[in-house]
């Protein structure tokens, strides 16, 4: 199946009608007005997949299944409308655990890695772990609608972030290092490759799938310390953020450092997977 190409679904004047609209209607106006319109069709172009995935890495029957495939669809739908009411000024309530890990980390010369995954709501994380004197640096991909750009850049005027574009000739690699070198926060996915075909493949929910290499690569390089953050919804206008300092054995050769590390991930992944198990939003055939 074709993977989803990193932009946003409809179009510029869409999306700016979508912004109008949540200045004055609540958000729980666009979910139902979505979960009865829009939902539905697109469950033939991804459901099939969905409906595996609550089937085999979690064991449900297929009646639970397809209501699982469902509330999915529904879920992912509410997170890109939360995105763009966060553009149209609303607010949402954000709950923190383990905040500790990025504080402390933030305060240090040295700069570290914060990882990612396509669960939850990850851009809400941008908005509110902001470190007063470490530049954040988020590699995102840059064919994103302008709508989505400038939404971005308006909620990130007054912050420290900055967004490294992935690049086909790899350039990202280097302002990657850049920043790092400069003891900076870099966050990046690490359940898709972004130019490097290298993976790891791993056990993962009930099957194995294939994690690119890239991103614990760049870590166990420099032997910086790892976060992964997961922001995940818990009510219509609510989120917790989970924050996890991922650990590995300095000391070990370099290919063993990476495996460490990206088993680490993947252990905290599939925990969340557990606890959010309708947030699971890479709608290609992920385990092989």
């Amino acid at each position: 199946m074709k993977r989803w190409n990193g932009t946003t679904f409809g179009n510029g004047l869409m999306h700016r009608w979508l912004i109008a609209l949540l200045r004055w209607i609540p958000v729980r106006v666009i979910y139902a007005f979505t979960s009865i319109f829009i939902v539905p069709p697109c469950l033939f172009i991804s459901g099939r997949l969905t409906y595996r995935y609550f089937r085999h890495q979690h064991g449900y029957t297929p009646l639970r299944a397809a209501w699982a495939t469902y509330r999915n669809h529904c879920l992912f739908s509410q997170v890109v409308i939360d995105r763009f009411a966060m553009f149209a000024g609303q607010h949402f309530h954000v709950d923190m655990e383990g905040y500790e890990h990025f504080r402390w980390l933030a305060r240090q010369p040295e700069g570290f890695i914060q990882l990612s995954s396509h669960v939850g709501n990850y851009e809400i994380a941008g908005y509110t772990l902001v470190a007063e004197d470490k530049p954040f640096n988020a590699l995102v991909f840059m064919g994103e609608k302008e709508s989505v750009m400038n939404g971005r850049n308006q909620m990130f005027t007054d912050t420290h972030i900055k967004m490294i574009p992935v690049s086909s000739d790899l350039n990202h690699i280097f302002l990657i290092n850049q920043a790092l070198a400069k003891g900076e926060i870099v966050s990046m996915p690490a359940d898709r490759n972004l130019g490097s075909e290298k993976t790891i493949i791993l056990p993962f929910l009930h099957g194995k799938a294939a994690f690119p290499q890239g991103p614990f690569r760049v870590a166990t390089m420099r032997q910086l310390n790892v976060l992964t953050v997961n922001v995940m919804k818990t009510a219509p206008k609510r989120y917790k953020i989970h924050i996890t300092r991922l650990s590995y054995d300095h000391s070990l050769p370099r290919d063993k450092q990476i495996e460490q590390l990206a088993e680490a991930y993947v252990n905290e992944l599939e925990r969340m997977m557990k606890m959010y198990p309708y947030q699971w939003y890479n709608y290609f055939d992920f385990w092989q």
